[in-house]
């Protein structure tokens, strides 16, 4: 849909206006046959045909173009009154400014920012209107600290709002304590097996040593029967020497 050509300043020449809504172009689009429309009025037009609506030519929507650069700059510097005309805004200025003018105007219609809040307002008033919503938050005056609605004033109970923290801090506290011991109890449990991993490959090492000394201990022994074998037969031989 178009801009309403009733909130238009002087004449706006047809060319352009919409061939589809008859209102003021609005994200325009232009045909090969260089008829021009608003984009979702020519999308909508596509869906259930394929032609042009003015005279009838066929067209398809990756035949369409932007606007003649003329024809834009046209569009652009046609003068017509906000939109909020009717709440008091006596503002006109041209169509190419409009949207970021309306964006910020006084007098725009805008919800409440209080959650729960359905009331919608003039942005001028706002302020005062946050002053005395009924949704309006604001800290304890008995000084718990809890922040409360206005609306919930007397279902407020201090006492109440600080035994269910506490109740929340304890459980948060226990979950932590909780956490903390699953977490201790994985890093014993690796450290654990870590170390028994450890302890056997020390006890394979001393088994490997132990049988280590063993050969080399009768390979001793096997030594010092040589050399006393070998000493007897010196003896034997020395005797047999001295007999001869």
């Amino acid at each position: 849909m178009g801009y309403d050509i009733e909130r238009f300043v002087g004449y706006v020449n047809d060319g352009l206006l919409c061939s589809i809504c008859r209102d003021v172009l609005e994200d325009p689009l232009q045909a090969p046959c260089e008829h021009a429309f608003c984009t979702a009025c020519i999308h909508g037009w596509l869906v259930h045909h394929s032609n042009c609506p003015e005279d009838r030519q066929m067209i398809d929507v990756s035949l369409l173009r932007p606007l003649y650069r003329y024809m834009k700059n046209d569009l652009n510097r046609l003068q017509l009154h906000c939109k909020n005309r009717e709440y008091g805004c006596e503002m006109v200025c041209s169509l190419e400014s409009i949207d970021r003018h309306e964006r910020e105007c006084e007098y725009s219609q805008i919800p409440c920012s209080n959650a729960g809040c359905t009331v919608q307002i003039e942005r001028r008033n706002l302020d005062g209107h946050l002053a005395v919503c009924e949704y309006r938050s604001r800290e304890c005056p008995n000084g718990c600290g809890y922040t409360i609605l206005s609306a919930e004033d007397t279902q407020h109970n201090c006492v109440a709002e600080l035994r269910t923290e506490l109740e929340l801090l304890r459980s948060e506290m226990i979950c932590r304590v909780e956490e903390a011991k699953r977490e201790m109890e994985s890093r014993l449990d690796s450290q654990r097996r870590h170390m028994v991993q450890k302890e056997s490959i020390l006890q394979s090492e001393i088994e490997e040593l132990k049988s280590q000394m063993s050969r080399m201990m009768s390979d001793v022994r096997s030594l010092m029967a040589a050399e006393r074998q070998h000493r007897q037969e010196l003896e034997q031989a020395e005797l047999e020497k001295r007999e001869l």
